[in-house]
């Protein structure tokens, strides 16, 4: 039985109806990605399987029993409460456990000795069971590790959520649905205010969890990355696509391009029938005309042709006047230095950029990446170093936090006189590919939403037709169609392009190479964003030479054990060990294992997924020495009294 069943759902609001006779299953074993255009009702389908909405028509049926835990875009949060203990919330049932044990705890103090100190006793030694089973040890270190992944410093934890930013309720508000520990996830747009480092965290923790998932975003590499399946919304309908985001684009192209041979057949088809009746209605041949005329009437109405032609793939084709690109290196980067009091950003930040090439750089919010253009366009000036395009190259620049459009002028009007040389269809023919349809070209600038006003400006400027194009973040407030349609463009960009991103599937299909900006440093790597990946994580392999001489030095040992053919049984480490030195190992065990669990408390070990995967096995292979050892003290102990 799937975890949600859909059946013939309709839902409208007024005139507008977003689900019409819909159906579609959610299985508790996958992850399945829900995209549609904006505004098609794929937040309405989540308020709907949570009953915050009710069908107009139809049922939804969630598995008995099932958890379905829901990130909404507009975070559910108290105000009143520290970050801690926001996040901390998710755990109701373990602080409640917690407080009963310190109330057992007193009781048992103040208690006589006889029957009431004995219930007392097993009272608590239920209780603390069912608080060791449900994490009772483990639920702070698993605190910090997620608010931590997710770009929090400790330092901000006693902070009242009321201080916080809209970016970081809503971060506050993932990590307490993460630590609530759903069967069933609801998340919709989990990846906004996540920086890259967070994003790639959020990745590897939700392809560790147990159960099912459904997703809204905007990520297609994030969809790549954990989906399953991907279920589109469009025109009131939901279909199903099996693999990831970028076999549900093959797959959708190869529908449209089966369909459009299709409606060309039959369109023939069609034509040549009509033209057939036409010249013999009235002919020798009109009863085998009728008889055909019929027939098509007949097969027209029962749907058998397609008559509505596939919506065509909206290339964004751009008449671009031949840039420049300069011959080699056209930006050289020395020395350069930025600091904001005593923070400093970058230092000795060194690379060039070759004329050409898409160069993109990304890394962790706070990094320097936006200061870094800035001083390349020469809004804010060095600390130290030089950096300067070659003067005959022009360039334009498309900035993060830009004033927005206003006015009653409209989209049509504003590139018209931009560029007044386009004629009113070749307009329209343009900003349609940027998604401005039919009466959208006539939206007043003022009325636009950032989505749409940052699609005005990428046009703008893109016409301009610079020789270099900077972007700061430009995929910003875009659904994944314009996202889509910004990158064909950049892709027929003749120029060099320098961007700014967290998009790692923009990353991917546009980088020639990459800079990498951390607190730690920048470095460029040669190629696109899976690449960087693939080549940082190769070098943690080869950073760990222990592993194969260890599993070589067990194979040895192994055949030697068994040189007569038969297994030996393996000598203990603790056989010689005295009593007084099993309880010593033990001690400085116990003390190893407190300075590791210290170490949880840092923040920069949950920005790094692989150290923190560490710090976590270290910290489980110390805590099984612990058990090991004692185990082995306690029979040593009880030989002894047995012997006396």
């Amino acid at each position: 039985m799937a975890a949600v069943a859909v059946q013939r759902v309709t839902k409208q609001f007024g005139t507008q109806v977003v689900l019409f006779e819909t159906s579609c299953e959610l299985n508790a074993s996958e992850t399945v990605g829900l995209v549609g255009a904006n505004g098609v009702g794929k937040t309405t389908l989540f308020h709907l399987i949570t009953r915050d909405l009710t069908p107009d028509t139809g049922t939804i049926i969630c598995e008995r029993g099932l958890q379905v835990g829901h990130l909404k875009q507009e975070p559910d949060i108290t105000l009143d409460r520290t970050l801690h203990d926001e996040a901390g919330s998710a755990f109701t049932e373990l602080l409640a456990l917690e407080r009963k044990l310190h109330a057992l705890s007193e009781a048992m103090a103040e208690s006589a000795e006889g029957d009431q100190l004995t219930e007392l006793m097993d009272q608590y030694e239920r209780t603390n069971a069912r608080f060791i089973t449900a994490g009772g040890h483990t639920f702070e270190k698993r605190l910090n590790e997620v608010l931590g992944g997710l770009g929090f410093a400790p330092s901000e934890y006693d902070l009242p959520m009321s201080a916080l930013s809209g970016g970081q309720k809503c971060r506050a508000a993932l990590a307490k649905l993460l630590l609530a520990d759903r069967s069933f996830l609801l998340l919709d747009e989990p990846t906004n205010h996540l920086d890259i480092d967070a994003v790639r965290w959020l990745e590897k923790f939700l392809a560790g969890h147990r159960g099912g998932a459904v997703i809204i975003s905007h990520d297609r590499y994030l969809l790549d990355r954990l989906c399953d399946r991907i279920v589109e919304l469009d025109r009131g309908k939901l279909t199903s696509y099996s693999g990831n985001y970028s076999t549900y684009v093959n797959t959708k192209e190869v529908q449209r391009l089966t369909r459009q041979r299709q409606f060309d057949k039959d369109a023939e088809f069609i034509r040549k029938e009509r033209a057939f009746i036409a010249k013999h209605l009235a002919g020798q041949r009109t009863k085998e005309a009728q008889g055909r005329r019929t027939r098509l009437e007949r097969r027209l109405k029962a749907g058998e042709f397609v008559t509505d032609a596939p919506t065509s793939k909206r290339e964004a084709k751009m008449a671009f006047s031949e840039a420049e690109t300069g011959a080699g290196a056209i930006l050289r980067c020395e020395g350069l230095r930025k600091a904001f009091d005593d923070k400093v950003l970058f230092d000795d930040l060194n690379f060039q950029i070759l004329g050409g090439e898409c160069f993109g750089i990304t890394g962790p919010n706070g990094t320097g990446k936006t200061t870094l253009l800035r001083i390349l366009v020469g809004e804010i000036s060095a600390d130290a170093g030089k950096a300067a395009f070659d003067p005959k190259l022009s360039h334009a620049y498309f900035a993060q936090e830009a004033k927005g459009l206003g006015g009653d002028c409209s989209i049509l009007d504003e590139i018209r006189a931009f560029r007044p040389e386009l004629s009113e269809h070749d307009t329209r023919t343009l900003l349609a590919r940027y998604r401005f349809t039919g009466n959208d070209v006539f939206k007043p600038l003022g009325m636009l939403s950032g989505g749409e006003q940052s699609r005005v400006r990428l046009v703008k400027l893109i016409l301009s037709s610079p020789d270099i194009l900077i972007l700061d973040e430009p995929t910003n407030h875009l659904d994944i169609a314009s996202r889509e349609a910004l990158e064909e463009a950049l892709l027929q960009f003749p120029g060099t392009i320098i961007v700014v991103s967290h998009d790692r599937y923009l990353l991917d299909r546009l980088c020639d190479r990459l800079l990498v900006m951390r607190r730690d440093g920048a470095r460029a790597f040669a190629g696109n964003y899976s690449f960087y990946v693939e080549q940082i994580e190769r070098e943690r392999e080869a950073a760990k030479p222990g592993a194969k001489a260890g599993i070589k030095m067990a194979e040895k040992a192994k055949r030697k054990g068994r040189a007569d053919g038969k297994p030996t049984k393996q000598a203990s480490p603790y056989d010689h060990m005295t009593l007084e030195a099993l309880e010593a190992l033990v001690m400085q065990h116990e003390v190893a294992l407190a300075a590791l669990h210290e170490r949880f408390g840092d923040p920069a070990v949950y920005q790094d997924p692989d150290a923190l995967a560490e710090l976590t096995e270290k910290s489980a292979e110390v805590a099984r020495l612990v058990a090991e050892v004692d185990a082995v003290w306690q029979q040593r102990v009880t030989e002894l009294q047995g012997g006396r």
